[in-house]
């Protein structure tokens, strides 16, 4: 099969011919259709994950058909289309048993503890715990870009945030995670500030439903200008970036009693941020994060795909070949992207 694949951290990945995946006892070989570019690839070809063994193939978010089933596997068949967390549990340890996959003890990672989906096939361990099915009106684009960007927002929102309508939401970062957590907000009702550096983001975070957007190169203070439009502050704020920046401000910008929710990485050199501790005490707010979702949870979120109250597909900025992803992966971290971008074509 044709994969991307990088032998050295911080190399150009190559287009390669390389072996096809056979599937595990309880697994499948997914042939993919459709998979997103992320951040957390880039952080993943950079070095900053201890999972990766070299040589690699990166991608996590994907959709695609089951094409070879192992034996063990008795939910799924040939031709089954499907998805799956990016965070995928092994079902038999305490977290798992208690319904958070997200957070197993012996989780797998596709594009991270073993070859991702920027290939055509990819092979998939636990697929009777893991796989979530597709409807036939849900396009392979649209499936893909729900993966870790959509789902960890949905979590962080509805299942971390607990978001309710009418309360004021923050979102620091309108990348992938971003939009999609603004997206989520809005249809639960919620008021939703966008804070980003780019005009151009924050016109689309409004047009997915913002009620306001802040430029933080054009304000003197993030956290005023926040707690003015708010009046008193937001009841949930999200880093949806992952910078010690984003990361102060979302839990400076917070009112009494109010949630801050980690979701965009902190790692390397960024992952000990200073954090207002003598805020989060005297006015008892909430640190959480929010690490994926189960594929139990998944069918909340596309019931509220179905019924149309929220359009992943308008997050999508373009789309791309198996090729063409290795520049867009080596560019990540200078977010000139909008929107998400997913390869189509391999």
């Amino acid at each position: 099969m044709k994969a991307v694949v990088y032998e050295a951290f911080f190399a150009p990945p190559q287009l390669q011919n390389v072996p096809d995946p056979t599937p595990e006892t309880h697994g499948v070989v997914v042939k993919v259709m459709a998979t997103g570019v992320c951040r957390s690839d880039w952080h993943g070809w950079v070095g900053h994950d201890s999972d990766i063994v070299l040589p690699h193939v990166p991608g996590h978010e994907l959709a695609g058909i089951i094409e070879a089933v192992g034996k063990g596997v008795t939910r799924w068949k040939i031709g089954d289309r499907v998805t799956v967390p990016f965070v995928a549990g092994c079902g038999a340890c305490p977290e798992c048993h208690s319904g958070n996959h997200q957070v197993c003890d012996h989780q797998f990672q596709p594009g991270f503890t073993h070859w991702g989906s920027f290939a055509q096939y990819v092979g998939i361990h636990q697929a009777d715990i893991n796989l979530v099915r597709l409807p036939e009106s849900l396009d392979f684009a649209t499936a893909a870009s729900l993966g870790c960007r959509f789902v960890t927002s949905f979590r962080a929102i509805v299942d971390q945030g607990k978001v309710s309508a009418g309360q004021w939401v923050a979102v620091h970062g309108c990348g992938g995670v971003g939009l999609s957590a603004i997206m989520i907000a809005n249809a639960i009702g919620a008021n939703v500030v966008a804070i980003d550096i780019s005009d151009e983001k924050l016109a689309l975070a409004k047009a997915l439903g913002a009620v306001a957007g802040v430029n933080a190169t054009k304000v003197a203070s993030v956290v005023e200008a926040v707690t003015e439009i708010t009046q008193g502050g937001a009841h949930v704020s999200l880093d949806a970036l992952g910078h010690p920046t984003t990361c102060f401000n979302s839990i400076s910008n917070l009112r009494k009693r109010g949630k801050h929710i980690q979701v965009g990485l902190m790692l390397a050199e960024n992952s000990t941020p200073a954090i207002p501790m003598s805020k989060v005490i005297g006015h008892e707010l909430e640190i959480l994060g929010s690490h994926g979702m189960q594929a139990h949870r998944y069918g909340a979120m596309m019931a509220m795909l179905q019924t149309g109250k929220l359009a992943p597909e308008k997050l999508i900025g373009k789309t791309i070949n198996l090729e063409q992803s290795i520049e867009a992966l080596m560019g990540m971290d200078k977010f000139e992207a909008t929107g998400v971008t997913v390869i189509t074509t391999f």
